[in-house]
């Protein structure tokens, strides 16, 4: 067997537990949680809730996951929920995932952060929100929807006006484009304009009220650069100071390492600001 990390020593790293619980409408959702040992001892840790990105393309896998153990090493908890919609669940929780962007599956997120601070290892007053694609849109929607629930928020390449992200898609993603129109919204109606307008975190910007971090790649094809700039704008015109990193290098989500590195280091610093 070839190990490819032969320098990761498996007794260094953080536990990652599978997790069940039941959404608030009854439906099964799984996940995962990733603990420092002081969780492990009976310490209540501070957490951060990482969307994935997709979000109906995609799902969170039990494995070595490079950011919860690298969260893990400065003391926090990763939680990975695998939300309705999201991959390898079977058709009927795939299904009730439908026209949910921004609303049932942003509740089972939120029912997954109660559910593990119910287990007894979280800090429920150190609680953050991170994540990349649908998983910044998702971010920048719990600190709206939930902002009791948070205490700071990163959002990487995420959607803030699910309208603009849509139109702003490149013609060579047809069938992406059009899973998107059938699953999320599709904005040639009226019905669904309105409802993509309605969980489109630009026009909700004024709830926002926890610390906010805003990543970029300038040449992003998926995810438009307009939609962070649009955020930021919005929110710094009401006087919220908002870091905002943009790599002029970069596409949808960074690749260069020189840029990863910058990336990782700020967002520690800023968790390390305002996670206790």
């Amino acid at each position: 067997m070839i190990e490819l990390k032969p320098e990761l020593k498996e007794a260094d790293m953080a536990i990652m537990k599978p997790i069940k619980f039941r959404s608030r409408d009854g439906l099964t959702i799984h996940g995962y949680i990733t603990l420092p040992k002081e969780a492990l001892k009976g310490a209540k840790i501070p957490m951060i809730v990482t969307p994935h990105g997709g979000p109906h393309l995609f799902r969170d896998a039990w494995g070595f996951n490079p950011e919860a153990q690298l969260f893990a090493s400065r003391g926090y908890a990763t939680l990975q929920v695998n939300f309705r919609v999201s991959d390898g669940y079977g058709k009927k929780f795939y299904k009730a995932g439908y026209h949910q962007t921004g609303r049932k599956i942003m509740d089972d997120i939120e029912d997954g952060v109660h559910y593990v601070i119910s287990q007894g290892w979280i800090d429920k007053n150190n609680v953050a929100i991170y994540g990349a694609s649908h998983g910044g849109y998702a971010t920048l929607m719990g600190l709206i929807k939930s902002p009791e629930l948070y205490k700071a928020g990163v959002d990487y390449v995420g959607i803030s006006n699910i309208s603009t992200f849509i139109k702003s898609l490149p013609a060579y993603t047809g069938p992406y484009l059009k899973w998107v129109k059938f699953i999320w919204y599709d904005l040639d109606t009226p019905e669904g304009k309105k409802l993509a307008d309605e969980v489109s975190p630009i026009y909700s910007a004024d709830k926002i009220k926890a610390p906010l971090f805003v990543v970029q790649g300038a040449n992003d094809p998926r995810v438009n650069i307009a939609e962070s700039d649009q955020i930021v704008e919005v929110l710094r015109k009401k006087g919220i100071v908002v870091p905002y990193m943009v790599k002029y290098d970069e596409g949808h989500g960074f690749i260069r390492e020189e840029n990863q590195i910058d990336f990782y280091k700020a967002m520690l610093g800023f968790f390390s600001q305002h996670l206790k």
